[in-house]
């Protein structure tokens, strides 16, 4: 009687072994059926669809590519940005000198940025040079890409931590190849960046011709002791006591301040300067 439970039991199993394969070979067989029907469909479709449909599927993937291209630029130009408000010149200068590239990243970065603004302030200054004698000389710290020079009759000396260009000197702010008291006019565009501005201001001082003009623009929100910036009138007495006088401030523009000083005559007093601190300006992820 065992025996003949277990004979009903093994054609049980056998017989679900065979309607499984049945199953399963039917199932593929269906499967073949469509994927040939939907090879058929494609042959029979026009062309332009076709072409139409891989185009589409291709401006979406390139689509995508861009936009994560631009948020990989984006995050190394803000890396990039923090370190340069956040370490000296020196440091930002031996930092860019082990990789060059890095300055093009930067620089495409806060082209990036510009582009937002309603105003340049280079702009600015350059026409304000345009009013001026042509004779004047003019020394431009942190010159980015070197428009200053390229757009004004002037003789520019230009600076900054990376040079790509023949006409500008790469180098850190703070010592620059000028002679003292050879410059008409000293420019820093939205390049007190260092954590020794300070030091950058001093060499202005000393290329500077008396009565030789330093022109500073600056982002505004540094200067809002309402959001943590520096009191501007501190800095404008920390750079008077350099040796400077005040000439006019704007702060107007919603983006960025403008300073105007002129050098003393005569060199004033050595003694302890108390120097604001600059914010550092760290653009926030989007």
């Amino acid at each position: 009687m065992e025996v003949g439970k277990r004979k009903r039991e093994r054609r049980r199993r056998r017989r679900a072994r065979k309607s499984s394969r049945e199953h399963n070979q039917k199932r593929k067989e269906e499967e073949v059926a469509h994927l040939e029907a939907q090879e058929e469909n494609s042959a029979i479709e026009p062309e332009s669809k076709r072409r139409k449909t891989h185009t589409v599927g291709h401006s979406n993937a390139s689509n995508f590519l861009d936009k994560m291209r631009a948020r990989l630029s984006g995050g190394h130009f803000r890396m990039l940005n923090e370190k340069l408000y956040t370490c000296s010149g020196d440091e930002a200068l031996k930092f860019f000198q082990e990789d060059p590239a890095l300055f093009d990243v930067y620089h495409a970065g806060y082209q990036e940025q510009m582009s937002h603004w309603p105003e340049q302030p280079v702009n600015i200054i350059t026409n304000w040079l345009k009013g001026q004698s042509p004779s004047l000389t003019v020394a431009d710290f942190g010159c980015g890409d070197g428009r200053l020079a390229r757009n004004v009759k002037n003789k520019v000396f230009s600076f900054d931590l990376v040079s790509n260009d023949p006409s500008i000197i790469a180098c850190d702010m703070s010592n620059t190849p000028l002679d003292s008291s050879s410059i008409d006019v000293a420019v820093f565009c939205l390049s007190l960046m260092g954590t020794n501005f300070p030091s950058y201001l001093q060499e202005a001082h000393r290329v500077l011709k008396p009565c030789g003009w330093l022109l500073i623009a600056e982002v505004k929100s540094r200067f809002d002791p309402n959001n943590g910036g520096a009191d501007p009138n501190g800095f404008l007495k920390a750079v008077c006591e350099l040796g400077f006088n005040s000439v006019s401030k704007d702060f107007s523009n919603k983006m960025f301040v403008l300073f105007f000083f002129k050098k003393k005559k005569a060199s004033p007093e050595t003694k302890e300067i108390e120097w604001p601190e600059l914010k550092p300006c760290i653009y926030k992820r989007r």
